[in-house]
This record gives C-alpha cells, structure tokens and sequence, in this order.
C-alpha cells in the first residue's frame, strides 16, 4: 500500500511539472507545433533512463522498491505526456497539417529514443565515476 501512495504524490507532482513545462513553451515558442508534450516526453525519457540504470543491478545508486516507483510509475508517468501527444498529432492530421504531425511523430520517437539512450548512458559514466 506505501507503493500506490508514493506513485501518486509523483504523478501529482509530474502532472504539475508537465502542465507548467506546457504553458512555458506554448509562451517562448507559440502554439504552432505542440513544443511542450515533445519537451516533456525526450526530458521524461531521459530521466527514466538516467533512473533505470543508475538504480539497476550494475547502477551505483541503491533504492527502495518504492522510490523507484515514486520516479519510474509516478513521476515521469505523470510527467510524460504520449496520450496527449497522440491526440495533438491526430488534431494537426485532422486539420491538414501532414508537414508537422510527421514532423512530430518522428522528432518525439528519435528524441525519445536518444533521450532514453543518453541518460541510461550518463548513469553508466556516473557509476563508472569515482565519487570524492
């Protein structure tokens, strides 16, 4: 039961975090292209990532059951945004604009995909690092 209360003070605490991450871009680079969900999901991928291995079998960080929930179900589950994502790409399809749903579709799965890569590499470079 201390899981599911630690998985939702991190959603809560994604979903804050998303939403504001969302007005500030719509408010630095416009409404035109959906910036903030593709923001969110390469920063939350990156993050997972980052999280997986540096709490993993061979990561130098050691965690609780739940405080790997509260990051990995919570946190960037609340944070991360690939349903609303999907249905921003569905409006700009619905709307004609082929140029930019593609556009969005490949640049958050590459994003994703090396975001994911890159903090999974940085928590092995860490774990390799001498620490003091």
């Amino acid at each position: 039961m201390n899981a599911y209360f630690w998985i939702a003070v991190g959603s809560a605490l994604g979903g804050v975090a998303r939403h504001w991450s969302g007005e500030a871009a719509a408010r630095l680079l416009g409404l035109a292209f959906p910036w903030g969900t593709l923001f969110v999901n390469v920063l939350g991928s990156f993050v997972i990532g980052l999280f997986f291995a540096a709490t993993g079998p061979d990561g130098r960080v050691t965690v609780s059951a739940e405080a790997k929930a509260f990051v990995m179900v919570g946190l960037c589950g609340g944070f991360t945004t690939f349903s609303a994502f999907s249905l921003q790409t569905l409006a700009l399809m619905q709307d004609g604009e082929w140029l930019r749903a593609g556009a969005n579709i490949a640049a958050s799965v590459i994003l994703c995909l090396l975001a994911v890569w890159l903090g999974y590499v940085a928590a092995q470079v860490l774990s390799m690092t001498r620490l003091g």
